[in-house]
């Protein structure tokens, strides 16, 4: 009779198998629901009844907007000063570089132009 080797791969391997076809057909069906028309697609939020519409997009965009001034409110919350100030000088000193490699290649180009044209001129 054969046994199975019980090999820590062999059980993730029957532990992840199912999953990722499971993973494969939600894909699958998210591509096909998004290819359809958008008219075809259900609301994403559905009315109930006796409620106006209006008023449930008015709500969703109030949402929205509280979640952006969370999200800022996070940001500025979380993030150390000191991370801002080091990224803030990098960025700085980067687009420093960057200016100064510019305006050499301006220097260059505009110096090749003048030559240019004080060859054309001599012919």
């Amino acid at each position: 009779m054969p046994s199975f080797p019980t090999d820590p791969q062999w059980i993730s391997a029957a532990v992840e198998t199912p999953l990722m076809a499971l993973l494969a057909w939600m894909l699958h069906s998210l591509r096909r629901t998004i290819a359809q028309s958008p008219d075809a697609l259900p609301p994403l939020i559905p009315c109930k009844p006796g409620t106006d519409p209006a008023q449930q997009n008015a709500a969703l965009e109030r949402t929205r907007e509280d979640l952006a001034a969370f999200k800022l409110e996070v940001a500025r919350t979380y993030v150390p000063l000191s991370l801002i100030r080091d990224v803030d000088g990098r960025l700085t000193a980067h687009l420093i570089r960057i200016e100064q490699k510019l305006d050499e290649a301006t220097r260059a180009a505009h110096s090749t132009a003048a030559q240019m044209r004080v060859l054309a001129e001599d012919r």
